[in-house]
């Protein structure tokens, strides 16, 4: 990472704009002078800080990662069902504005990129540290009783993220919000099952 403030700017400002240009066009249809046009830098101060386009989008992957965990705050409060609802609930009426559903950063790169060796072990840790954070609420859920001792938080939080991955992309195809609302839906009775019977009365 640059030293100094300004650098360090310049260097946001180029991977915002990069990362602002993929979500749009892909990665394969952005390019570096698109980059640059778009962030106001010159060739010099791109190749100053990122080696070549490759480098650019590892910084991006990484970048959509935290535009993604930024806006699920619920995310890493989540400790009981009660907290557990309002993520899913949060998640719902972010994909219900105006222009939604919305389709997901990190998804959308990983179905371009998916088959690209260069980028997939980062794809896989980004979403792996998605998925990670919400087993560690569950692993939490699990030790204060609210899921049963046999309930595996990392394999349930996978494939809670798998299935809203699913919403997303449905719901953005179709422009609707129904598949998303049913996703989460799918993603909450999915853990309900885990939940203790003694838990239930």
């Amino acid at each position: 990472m640059p030293l100094t403030a300004r650098g360090r700017r310049t260097r946001a400002a180029i991977v915002d704009a990069a990362a602002v240009l993929i979500y749009e066009r892909g990665v394969r249809a952005t390019s570096l002078d698109d980059v640059l046009a778009a962030a106001g830098c010159g060739k010099s101060q791109l190749y100053h800080y990122f080696e070549d386009k490759s480098e650019l989008v590892g910084s991006v992957i990484d970048r959509q990662l935290e535009i993604v965990l930024a806006v699920q705050p619920g995310l890493m409060l989540i400790d009981s069902w009660a907290t557990l609802d309002a993520w899913l609930a949060g998640i719902v009426q972010m994909h219900s504005a105006p222009g939604g559903p919305f389709a997901c950063p990190l998804g959308k790169l990983a179905a371009e990129l998916m088959d690209d060796e260069t980028f997939r072990p980062r794809l896989d840790a980004a979403f792996g540290r998605w998925v990670g954070l919400l087993a560690e609420g569950l692993r939490t859920m699990r030790e204060r009783g609210d899921l049963t001792a046999d309930a595996e938080p990392d394999r349930l939080a996978a494939n809670i993220i798998a299935s809203l991955q699913g919403g997303m992309l449905v719901g953005r195809v179709r422009a609707d919000i129904i598949p998303m609302c049913d996703a989460v839906d799918v993603a909450r009775a999915q853990l309900r099952q885990w939940r203790p019977v003694a838990a239930d009365r």
